[in-house]
């Protein structure tokens, strides 16, 4: 039994970081404190004047527990991670309001350029983010025409190597590195060129495409002319979108935070080299009302902790709380100091208004949304949660196993955000554990890999890293007590409802808690799960179709290393099924058509390493 007052007195006079908990154990608020013991104990004496929020929380504070630490910027890193790990519900949570992607230069030998949605502290350098995911495919795509970067996955500081490159080098698009032909200080070079163009210096790459385009149409080459034109006109349309700014040279981040009806904008614009290159903004929701210097507050700690670049300047509209400690976090994470500021005249000024209008565009538009939302909510979900005794059923996710005589099984994740299909939330699995038709099996397959990746994510609160608030399951009671058993291996408290069809493949019961629910024929919540469940069988159905259809084609040979197009054909038409090359020797295999010992050889270990 845990003592309050008791665990209050044996409080140490320490800075550190503080875990609130409920009656079930679950992490209710984390905070950090220059003295834990003089912090925690204001929670519980008696104050007239506390907030809102302060008086709800400790009603609901069963423990805490705590981890000291050796000074406040070390307190206030501990606490944002446990922010971002635990999600507590009384802690302001920074949730971006889209998952834009990140332009990455990894660190590692002969480094590379990859588009990414997660922020490691793996070393690598990141831009970013975007807002447009095509506009970045086309940046990556424009600096691998010019530059030849490699796109494999060698690790060279393990001694990866081949034995001769592969096509990239051949046209130009590789220096080859994975057999020693690179140049590592072009490479190194070419990657400095890059690097700087994504930080706003994009001088030098303007230069290196104006010198190529004039080059070529001296030669009367005009055709690589236009192409090098073409790139110019690529590089201008970004820049036009930049805001020029008379503070030339400077890296600045700008932030603005506006509320309202208990939702809250954070906007933040980003200034590199004098202009304003990109903006980023994210939506949270505040029912108690937080005073705008913990909004910021909040918002700082939470960001930069995994930011990689931070500029020499921060302009806020208002002063965080811990203003100290935030700067002195900043300053050991740069490396040098960090100015947190609020303009009071001239141009900076005029910026942070900008960021503000952005930011109370974004937060009507979040408005509306939701309010559309809202009207277009189908009746069928209404009616769901008032039959199970349910409430706020946003996110539904239903799953469905799909299989031919037990072959090739797979298994389907669907999405309906406030009963309306998110498809970009959807996720399909083909099974890899289970042999067979063994549908309770490949269920059971699909919620753990489905459930470790929330562990890995969870963090992030999109795709997998969200929580659904329901699981419907394509199947009767042993389906649902496969997915109950999922659940609490991994602590997870989620309903979960089986669908139950007749012998005429209709669906005519919803199980609950082992409770069967008849559906009515043409009821707004037949109709509402009817569709739900005929859409997560259609995904698993044609994810089936294709890879039964790449089966059919002899998939399997598009895999193996130095096997083309053309030795494909070949060796499908000598043996004629992908089974008869299986069976073949290495020899049988050398008599096919455009084939010889090397490749043969690939063919057979990789088709015997296939079976085992």
């Amino acid at each position: 039994m845990f003592d309050i007052q008791e665990e209050l007195k044996k409080l140490p006079d320490l800075p550190g970081v503080y875990l609130m908990k409920n009656s079930e154990g679950e992490v209710i608020y984390v905070g950090k404190a220059i003295s834990l013991k003089s912090r925690v104990r204001s929670y519980f004496n008696k104050d007239a004047s506390k907030h809102p929020k302060v008086i709800a929380m400790v009603s609901h504070i069963h423990s805490f527990s705590y981890l000291i630490v050796d000074n406040e910027v070390e307190a206030l890193v501990l606490e944002s991670n446990l922010i971002k790990e635990k999600r507590p519900k009384y802690n302001i949570l920074l949730r971006d309001d889209k998952s834009y992607p990140f332009i990455k230069i990894t660190k590692e030998p002969y480094p590379r350029l990859q588009k990414t949605r997660r922020v490691l502290n793996d070393g690598g350098t990141y831009f970013g983010p975007f807002p447009n995911a095509f506009a970045v495919n086309e940046l990556i795509d424009l600096i691998h025409e010019i530059y030849p970067l490699r796109t494999c996955n060698l690790d060279f500081r393990k001694g990866a190597r081949l034995k001769r490159p592969c096509l990239n080098y051949f046209i130009g698009r590789c220096l080859a590195p994975c057999v020693g032909k690179a140049d590592e200080a072009l490479y190194l070079k070419n990657i400095e060129v890059i690097e700087a163009f994504l930080k706003g210096k994009s001088d030098h790459l303007i230069h290196y495409l104006r010198s190529r385009m004039e080059g070529h149409s001296e030669k009367q080459e005009y055709e690589m002319a236009i192409k090098y034109r073409d790139y110019l006109n690529t590089v201008d349309i970004v820049l036009q979108k930049q805001k020029i700014s008379n503070l030339k040279g400077q890296d600045i981040d700008m932030i603005s935070v506006v509320k309202e009806d208990q939702i809250v904008c954070f906007q933040i614009f980003y200034m590199r080299g004098g202009r304003v290159i990109d903006a980023h903004h994210f939506i949270t929701e505040d029912e108690y009302d937080s005073e705008y210097a913990e909004l910021m507050s909040a918002f700082i700690k939470q960001y930069y902790l995994d930011v990689s670049y931070i500029p020499r300047e921060v302009l806020v509209e208002y002063e965080p709380i811990d203003l100290d400690s935030i700067r002195e976090f900043l300053r050991q994470k740069k490396g040098s100091l960090v100015h947190i500021q609020i303009p009071k005249r001239g141009e900076k000024v005029d910026l942070l208004k900008m960021v503000r209008q952005n930011a109370l565009e974004n937060l009507n538009k979040y408005k509306e949304s939701k309010k559309r939302r809202e009207r277009i909510r189908p009746l069928g979900l209404e009616h769901l949660e008032g039959a199970l005794g349910l409430e706020g059923l946003h996110r539904i996710e239903a799953y469905d196993i799909s299989n031919t005589s037990g072959v090739q099984s797979v298994g389907s994740m669907v999405v309906f955000e406030e009963g309306i299909k998110a498809t970009k939330e959807y996720r399909k699995f083909k099974i890899k554990s289970i042999e067979g038709s063994d549908d309770y099996g490949s269920m059971r397959e699909v919620l753990q890999r489905r459930f470790r990746r929330w562990e890995v994510e969870k963090h992030t609160g999109t795709g997998f890293g969200s929580t659904p608030d329901i699981l419907l399951i394509d199947g009767g009671i042993g389906h649902v007590h496969t997915a109950q058993e999922v659940l609490d291996a991994f602590q997870l408290e989620i309903p979960v409802c089986g669908l139950v069809k007749d012998e005429f493949h209709n669906t005519r019961a919803l199980i609950y808690q082992d409770r069967e629910y008849p559906l009515k024929l043409g009821s707004a919540v037949y109709r509402f799960l009817y569709g739900i469940q005929e859409e997560a069988h259609r995904f698993a159905i044609d994810y089936h179709k294709k890879l039964r259809s790449k089966s059919l084609t002899g998939s399997v040979l598009d895999e193996i290393p130095g096997i083309g197009p053309m030795r494909r054909q070949s060796l499908l038409r000598h043996f004629q099924s992908v089974e008869g090359i299986r069976r073949a020797s290495v020899e049988e295999l050398m008599n096919a058509p455009k084939m010889n010992r090397r490749a043969a050889e690939s063919v057979h270990h990789y088709l015997n390493e296939d079976v085992r």
